[in-house]
């Protein structure tokens, strides 16, 4: 038994390790303390936090405060972590350091457990890279060499920044693609004519792909919102370690900790904040991101929605648009499809509208000089960026790419629809159009019908006046 463990030791006393783990003691007792979830950390803010701690040890060796053979095996064991690979041996990692992050996201206040867990992960491979074993801290210390210069309190809030923009950027990708497609299906359907509805009764005549292109603007304005939001998050207060004073850093740490993280994330315009102090305790910048990713989400929901109702029927419902078939719809009904990449799209939003809220409780919560709910933030936030995303992918290729409109459906609602009597007020005016139309509804008539029935206008009158793609543009009314 004994030679499945080493033995560390902490403030609290001794503990025993796995003495294969690249965690230590503080990652252990976080373990047996949070068996919360069962969910760890993201990917991408495993990389991230390594990045901050990589770009810390470079910035403590150019200012001196830290051995360059200690830092550069501190560096190389981050590097491990941010691009893992498959190969294995002395100079290049022992398999995935990723699975060594092993904390609960749910977790001791402002993410300290997940900090330590970083620094014990970092500094036993890199105590291995210099030909020790692991658990031998007087090699490479977590807090004296890996943490130098740096607090819980600046480093989770920097990670989180980072990582979050790395997957706004995909997010965003996804969204040009699902807008160009939108866009794309706007000209297709340009030509077909249809009745819009307000208030779900009969509208004006519209062209389908006018509805279409209205959904692209809709996700091409919330893409720029987003982007504009995620701007906030390359302000950066790394030095700011414990309550924003820089206690414990080298005059001129800060500056050369921004430079490296812009050359390892390759993330240029990254800025040091205005304020530390405001940088570590406000979480104002992920609510805003947070807030912008509500606002797609509810775009999305409306556009599910339209898309649902459309294509609604086959036989009994509106049935102007032909959604994609990709799967059974029914354990029962022979034949039955589904919406499903509509439906699933409006559950992964509804879950983003709830992260908001979540996000915004956990923001308000924070006392004095730290918010201690930051895991919860970052973890929310971090799996609205990734479900959006991983969404939107599917939801573009499995359904918005394989629309198809059924233009004679959609001309029959058009000519059905009290709403063309719209269409006649500047020429006979409301009254009598509000007549003809009570008239079409009582009688199951057309408008046109009604028209050439009481002689109010002649055929080619009806014919110029009802022009279907005239009707769905302003034009030069003169009176006939």
């Amino acid at each position: 038994m004994a030679d499945k463990f080493r033995k560390e030791r902490d403030s609290l006393g001794e503990k025993d390790v796995p003495i294969d783990a690249y965690y230590g003691i503080q990652t252990a007792r976080a373990m047996e303390n949070f068996p919360v979830s069962g969910i760890p950390p993201k990917k991408e803010f495993i990389k991230a936090t390594a990045m901050v701690k990589k770009a810390a040890a470079l910035a403590n060796m150019t200012t001196g405060s830290l051995n360059k053979k200690i830092g550069l095996a501190i560096a190389l064991a981050a590097d491990e972590i941010i691009k893992p690979r498959k190969t294995s041996g002395l100079l290049w990692g022992k398999g995935n350091l990723h699975k060594e992050f092993v904390v609960d996201v749910y977790q001791a206040g402002a993410g300290t457990s997940h900090n330590m867990n970083a620094n014990e992960v970092i500094a036993n491979r890199a105590i291995e890279i210099l030909g020790g074993k692991k658990g031998d801290y007087k090699v490479v210390h977590p807090n004296d060499h890996v943490n130098m210069s740096q607090s819980t309190n600046d480093t989770i809030p920097a990670s989180m920044r980072i990582a979050a923009l790395f997957m706004t950027h995909g997010l965003i990708a996804e969204l040009k693609i699902l807008e160009k497609n939108l866009a794309y299906k706007s000209q297709e359907f340009d030509g077909i004519i249809k009745s819009a509805r307000t208030h779900l009764q009969d509208a004006v005549p519209i062209r389908l792909g006018q509805e279409f292109r209205s959904y692209g603007k809709a996700v091409s304005k919330a893409a720029k919102r987003i982007e504009i939001a995620a701007e906030g998050l390359k302000e950066i207060g790394i030095g700011a370690t414990a309550a924003g004073t820089g206690i414990n850093t080298h005059p001129a740490y800060k500056k050369y900790a921004i430079k490296a993280l812009k050359d390892i994330t390759g993330i240029k315009d990254l800025r040091p904040a205005d304020d530390m102090l405001e940088a570590i305790n406000s979480m104002g910048d992920f609510v805003n991101l947070s807030h912008t990713l509500r606002g797609l989400a509810i775009d999305l929901i409306k556009i599910a929605n339209d898309l649902r109702l459309l294509s609604s029927g086959p036989k009994t419902g509106f049935a102007e648009i032909i959604l994609p078939p990709v799967q059974p719809g029914s354990s029962i009904m022979p034949g039955k499809v589904n919406p499903v990449m509509a439906e699933m799209l409006n559950m992964v939003c509804f879950q983003v509208v709830g992260n908001d809220l979540t996000i915004a409780m956990a923001s308000q919560a924070g006392q004095l000089e730290l918010n201690v709910m930051m895991p919860l933030i970052n973890y929310n936030l971090l799996q609205s960026l990734e479900i959006l995303k991983n969404a939107v992918k599917v939801f573009t290729e499995r359904c918005v790419k394989g629309i198809k409109a059924d233009a004679k459906r959609c001309m029959e609602m058009a000519e059905k629809g009290i709403g063309l009597a719209a269409v006649l007020n500047p020429f006979i005016g409301y009254e009598k159009a509000a007549v003809v139309a009570k008239e079409a509804a009582a009688k199951n008539k057309t408008i046109r019908e009604i028209v050439l029935e009481k002689g109010i206008l002649s055929q080619k009158e009806i014919d110029k006046i009802l022009d279907p793609m005239a009707m769905t543009r302003p034009r030069i009314v003169k009176k006939i």
